[in-house]
């Protein structure tokens, strides 16, 4: 239980390291969507190409922050045991492995590019661990409890 904790906060410090990277390399990297978007239809003005690879760096860039800030309430209704909090994070794991897709197409090229592309794929497959962990067998008697059972007569803590 305490390891599939771990591992979705280790995904959640991927996520946010591969957000501020994707801030940071923004400038970097608008030109080159802009060459992307350029091959799929040619003869526009360039600020034409230029407005829309903005459009598509900003969309990609909300989503990711989104999927991280869902991640992080996700967390913390897990560790507090409520019910069918495993099938909301597989959806954010599947809207992650989308946004990896769509990043590696349009925004992990350049020299940039294999180090988004890296701290990308660390972090859904962290995310990825960290769920099928959850599903152990210990990790599912520990969700199904509804509140923590200590055994009487421990010593520490017990006033």
């Amino acid at each position: 239980m305490r390891l599939s904790q771990l591992l979705w906060v280790l995904s959640l410090l991927a996520g946010g390291v591969a957000v501020v990277y994707l801030f940071v390399i923004r400038e970097d990297q608008v030109p080159l969507i802009t060459e992307v978007v350029k091959g799929v239809a040619e003869g526009r003005s360039e600020e034409t190409y230029t407005a829309a690879a903005d459009i598509l760096f900003w969309s990609v860039f909300a989503v990711a922050v989104t999927l991280l800030l869902i991640q992080i309430v996700l967390l913390v209704s897990f560790s507090n045991r409520k019910p069918n909090a495993r099938w909301w994070q597989l959806a954010t794991v599947v809207g992650q492995i989308g946004l990896f897709l769509l990043s590696s197409e349009f925004f992990a090229t350049g020299e940039h590019g294999p180090v988004l592309r890296q701290v990308l794929f660390a972090q859904w497959s962290l995310a990825l661990l960290a769920l099928l962990f959850s599903s152990f067998r210990g990790a599912l008697q520990w969700t199904a409890r509804k509140y923590d059972v200590r055994r009487a007569g421990g010593g520490e803590g017990d006033f």
